[in-house]
C-alpha cells in the first residue's frame, strides 16, 4: 500500500487526516454515475473488488447521541447491535441533510475518516477477516483503500458485530 501522491486521487478531508496521521492508504478514483443510488454496489462493480469487502458509513441517532456505523456494502446495519455497540438501546438512521451537515460530505461520499464532527464509529467485525478494505475517500467516485486496523486508528473506533 502506498501513499498518497499528488497524482493518486483527490485531496479530501479524509485522505489530510490520514496523511497527518501517517497511515498508509491506496487511493481508488472511479467514473461515479450520476444516475446510481446505491453508491456502495457501484463502488465495488467500479473497482472490481467483492462487495465484502466494500463499506459503507452510516450515521445514526441512538438515545446516547449521534454515531457511526461503518458495514459492507452487501449487508444491513443491526440498529439495535450498533446501538449498543455505542452504549444505548435504540438507533435509528441520522436524517441524510443532518449527516451531510455533521459529516461535512455529501451522502453517498461520506467517509468515516476527516468528519467535521468526529463521532464515536464502529466498525462491523466482518472487516477484520480482510487486509484491506475501501470506504468513501469523501466524494461519490472516490474510495480509500487501507487495513481495517488503520481504520479504527484513524476514527479512534472499535470493532463489534453490527451487520444483519
Amino acid at each position: 500500500m502506498v501513499k498518497k501522491t499528488a497524482d493518486s486521487g483527490p485531496s479530501t478531508p479524509a485522505t489530510v487526516a490520514l496523511t497527518r496521521a501517517k497511515i498508509a492508504f491506496t487511493p481508488h478514483a472511479y467514473a461515479h454515475d450520476d444516475g446510481a443510488t446505491d453508491f456502495g454496489a457501484e463502488a465495488a462493480r467500479a473497482l472490481g473488488v467483492d462487495p465484502a469487502r466494500v463499506f459503507k458509513t452510516l450515521m445514526v441517532q441512538t438515545d446516547q447521541g449521534l454515531g457511526i456505523g461503518i458495514v459492507p456494502v452487501d449487508g444491513l446495519l443491526d440498529l439495535k447491535a450498533v446501538a449498543a455497540a455505542l452504549g444505548g438501546k435504540k438507533a435509528t438512521m441520522a436524517d441524510p441533510a443532518l449527516a451531510e451537515k455533521k459529516s461535512g460530505y455529501v451522502v453517498g461520499g461520506i467517509s468515516p475518516i476527516g468528519q467535521r464532527m468526529p463521532l464515536p464509529t464502529v466498525l462491523d467485525d466482518s472487516a477484520l477477516t480482510f487486509a484491506t478494505i475501501f470506504v468513501s475517500g469523501g466524494r461519490r467516485g472516490f474510495d480509500i483503500e487501507l487495513s481495517p486496523a488503520d481504520l479504527l486508528r484513524a476514527t479512534n473506533g472499535r470493532a463489534a458485530h453490527i451487520r444483519r
